[in-house]
């Protein structure tokens, strides 16, 4: 893990980000003794973000299908 004293970091911060994309975590210490650490947070991917699953179905099956089931619900 790279250290970055206060000023230093201050300084070159572009440098200190790109650090701390590379190498996960970067720590900064400032003169009375207290440390930080910078790291990247972690996207999560979307929730709706989900692969496909071949069915081999045609446009007209999957129309039929949802049309029945709208059907059996009412909502024909």
């Amino acid at each position: 893990m790279k250290v970055f004293t206060f000023s230093e970091a201050r300084q070159k911060f572009s440098s200190v980000l790109d650090s701390a994309q590379l190498e996960g975590a970067v720590k900064i210490t400032r003169r009375d003794g207290r440390a930080f650490l910078i790291r990247p947070v972690e996207e999560s991917p979307s929730p709706l973000d989900v692969k496909g699953v071949k069915l081999e179905l045609s446009r007209e099956e999957i129309v039929n299908a949802v049309r029945e089931g709208r059907e059996r619900e009412g909502r024909g």
